[in-house]
């Protein structure tokens, strides 16, 4: 059975940085693409990060590109998401997604993930 359990979370400052893991089981961990997607409250369900695991490629929305880093390591099959200078709009709940793939992976679609996690809440206070 595919898990995967996001964590790190939580409520920081304007400015601040958070770090949220995504922890991986029930798959080939270096077979998949694993993304981060936030949604806002009323809003879709954005892109933020992915990184294939086994050619270690990624893709970042242009909303954060430079303030966040995606990495993998693959000995523990968890995906981290370093989130520095973060500002309210980047308050949401962030999810972790994971599809299997050749050697690359996207920020575009939700559509391309078959496998979830719950979601994580971030909130960044003024």
């Amino acid at each position: 059975e595919v898990q995967l359990v996001e964590s790190g979370g939580g409520l920081v400052q304007a400015g601040g940085s958070l770090r949220l893991s995504c922890a991986a089981s029930g798959f080939t961990f270096g077979d998949y693409a694993i993304g981060w997607f936030r949604q806002a409250p009323g809003k879709a369900r954005r892109g933020v990060a992915c990184i294939h695991s086994g050619t270690r490629r990624t893709n970042y929305a242009d909303s954060v590109r430079g303030r966040f880093a995606i990495s993998s390591d693959n000995a523990k099959n968890t995906v981290s998401l370093q989130m520095n200078s973060l500002s309210p709009d980047d308050t949401a709940v962030y999810f972790c997604a994971a599809v299997r793939a050749s050697e690359d992976c996207t920020v575009r679609s939700t559509f391309y993930y078959d496998y979830w996690g719950q979601g994580t809440q971030v909130t960044v206070s003024s």
